[in-house]
């Protein structure tokens, strides 16, 4: 695949020779490649194939030049940043194996085309706020979009020139296209019947109606004046019922201090704009509502495997990470049907969610886990054979990371900061909450000898606490494998001089990694991934405890049964969605394969003993790939026949906290040591036991 590379009017210290040998291809230099060189770009297109372009400040133009050019065979274009990543840094003269690994990453295959989610929207804007500041931000958009106004309070203009709605909201929720508003009717004047002549308000002796043609109840000390005022329209009706209503719209913009939805991420085609909110961000909010008319895409970000889900059996709840994370709301509990639901509407592809899941469920599909392992995996391989040492990973998102990762390099080109260093490997991700400890102990099994999570303030709180507590698991592991230093470390950052300061102490915060570098393939499912992962760590590692302890929380782990209070019931086999606790067909057996286990908890949930723990660690002999027992006892035989039916701890249970009850004495109590078959036999045989051919 061509590349094209350009230093920016000299501007960069670029070696076109050790790039070229990284990336086995003799690159030209250029200076000014979007101006007197474009030349060249196009000569370049002309020969076919995809095209690598050394620059994304271009690329527009480069696209417009493309669908310009004579004889240029359709093909994609592909841009990458090595300026602002690199090029600009006070050690960019070192920074060529860095600038080689960031030009092969974007070679790397497009991800597969993901299923796609659909919004539908006809512009239908509800407006929510005080009438004065609605009416006048719905003039702003109304040539485009059908306002309805939901007065709160204020005071509105003599013309009406929207619907006006008034009321106790009940409820709002939905998404972009499918909002659903429920509200209560209880105010004494209709607006529908309103003539906003202001009889009403001259009338009134107390004040209580103002320009928003709602009485205060509270300030109304039942005069009745307004009421006499307004008999020509008949608008006012204090013995009126309230009225229960209901509307759809497409879009809300809510002026109020608080918004409707108490979540982080709100949904797609919710806006809210309270008091106070800067004029720059109001204008955006206008023209973003007026673009949002007609059909809109996403990808669906996540993929969902019920068989893998540690959620629920029986409607007995074990893990909720997933549910609990979620920044969106989109994802609920259906435990009756042992699984859980995400609504793709409300999703924002954050994919914290496939982060915690300790199963791998739920998974990231954009990209997919394999599609991403693959560009970490180039990226670090070329950064390697290109001459490159102690690679740090900085990973970033898309947006708010990127733009800082850029700033950073513009006030590296003028001498205020230090700008990115030769060895960090900045790399893009759609949110920085989407990849975790399989991911990471990868990288670290492929050489990264550091991981820098970038968050800039737009990530959930709680998605940094779960990226701080996979950090300390992944951390956990490896020290206790003998790999000394510091491996991962989250970067709190809102401006360039904080980013060049951290990553300053990041490079001095480097962990020892294995002697020889991975090459496996990431796989698709979480399990597989993390457990090469980590038999290559522990392959290399210089310390082989038998159990390294992990935090309260970890994906790995064992439990500890009191065999005190097991009765062997086997309710706990049932339960176990990962197939790590087994029974045995020929006698009472409870086995444990360590490796399955995921921690959800939910074995611990379904005991009716209460005999279950849950203890985190990594068993590191090999008993954690082999069935290992946790608890046995003898059958129980039948005293009549022999047969065995049961264990002897829950016959002796059963028997115990039946005793005292007044259906099992004497006989009946005896019953309780048969099997099902001899009680039949035995009732029938009694003498003194009532039949049914008796009655």
């Amino acid at each position: 695949m061509p590349t094209l590379i350009c230093d920016c009017n000299k501007t960069m210290p670029l070696d076109p020779k050790a790039l070229g040998k990284a990336l086995d291809e003799e690159l030209t230099l250029h200076s000014t490649l979007c101006r007197r060189e474009a030349g060249a770009f196009q000569q370049a297109l002309r020969a076919g194939g995809d095209l690598v372009v050394a620059c994304t400040q271009e690329q527009r133009l480069f696209g417009e030049l493309a669908e310009q050019t004579e004889g240029a065979a359709w093909a994609p274009l592909r841009f990458v940043n090595i300026r602002e990543t690199g090029g600009w840094s006070r050690d960019a003269a070192a920074a060529m194996p860095k600038l080689a690994a960031l030009i092969d990453q974007a070679r790397q295959p497009e991800p597969e085309p993901v299923t796609t989610v659909t919004y539908r929207s006809e512009g239908r804007l509800l407006v929510i706020g005080p009438l004065d500041e609605a009416e006048k931000l719905a003039a702003s958009v109304g040539d485009v979009l059908q306002v309805t106004v939901f007065a709160q309070g204020g005071s509105g203009g003599q013309e009406r020139r929207w619907p006006v709605l008034a009321g106790r909201i009940d409820s709002l929720g939905g998404w972009l296209g499918a909002f659903e508003l429920a509200w209560t009717q209880e105010n004494p004047i209709d607006l529908d019947l309103c003539t906003r002549c202001n009889a009403c308000i001259e009338a009134c002796p107390e004040g209580a109606i103002g320009f928003d043609y709602q009485v205060k109840l509270e300030a109304c000390t039942g005069h009745r004046a307004c009421v006499k005022a307004c008999d020509a329209a008949g608008a006012i009706d204090f013995t009126r019922d309230p009225r229960s209503e209901r509307q759809s719209f497409d879009l809300v913009l809510d002026l109020r201090a608080q918004p409707a939805f108490v979540r982080h991420a709100l949904p797609q085609g919710y806006l809210h704009l309270p008091e106070g909110t800067a004029p720059q961000a109001r204008l955006e909010a206008v023209l973003r509502l007026r673009e949002l008319v007609g059909e809109f895409e996403k990808p669906k970000f996540f993929s969902y495997k019920q068989k893998l889900c540690a959620h629920s059996r029986n409607e007995t709840v074990g893990c909720r990470a997933c549910i609990d994370i979620c920044s969106a709301e989109a994802i609920s509990s259906d435990k009756s049907r042992q699984q859980i639901k995400v609504n793709p509407n409300l999703c924002v592809g954050c994919g914290a969610c496939t982060t915690v899941c300790p199963s791998g469920a739920l998974t990231y599909a954009t990209p997919r886990p394999q599609e991403q392992g693959a560009r970490l995996r180039a990226l670090l391989n070329t950064y390697s054979r290109a001459g490159g040492r102690a690679p740090v990973l900085l990973l970033h998102s898309q947006e708010a990371g990127r733009r800082l990762v850029e700033e950073l390099g513009r006030a590296a080109r003028i001498d205020r900061a230090h700008g990115v260093p030769a060895n960090v490997l900045p790399f893009g991700l759609w949110h920085v909450a989407s990849t975790g400890i399989e991911l990471w102990l990868a990288a670290v099994a492929g050489g990264a000898r550091h991981i820098a999570v970038l968050a800039t303030g737009e990530e959930a709180p709680g998605y940094l606490l779960a990226l701080e507590r996979q950090m300390e698991m992944a951390q956990a592991v490896l020290t206790g494998l003998g790999y000394g230093g510091t491996h991962f470390s989250l970067l709190r950052c809102a401006q360039p001089s904080e980013l060049d300061q951290a990553l300053q102490l990041a490079i001095r915060r480097l962990g020892e990694v294995p002697a020889s570098v991975a090459r496996f393939a990431i796989t698709g499912d979480k399990r597989p991934a993390l457990e090469m992962a980590l038999d290559h760590l522990v392959e290399h590692a210089a310390a082989r405890p038998d159990a390294i302890a992990l935090p309260t929380g970890a994906l790995l782990g064992t439990i500890a049964v009191d065999k005190d209070k097991c009765t062997l019931c086997m309710s706990c086999v049932g339960a176990c969605p990962a197939s790590a606790l087994q029974d045995n067909p020929q006698m009472p057996q409870l086995k444990f394969i360590e490796r399955n286990c995921v921690q959800c908890g939910l074995c611990a949930s379904t005991c009716p003993e209460d005999a279950i723990t849950l203890e985190p660690r990594l068993l590191l002999t090999p008993e954690r790939r082999q069935p290992r027992v946790l608890n046995e006892t003898q059958p129980y035989g039948c005293v009549r026949c022999g047969k065995p039916f049961g264990t002897l701890r829950a016959i002796e249970s059963m028997l115990g906290k039946l005793a005292g009850h007044a259906m099992f004495q004497g006989a009946a109590l005896e019953r309780l040591k048969m099997c099902g078959d001899c009680r039949v036999i035995d009732i029938y045989a009694g003498d003194n036991e009532v039949k049914i051919t008796d009655l």
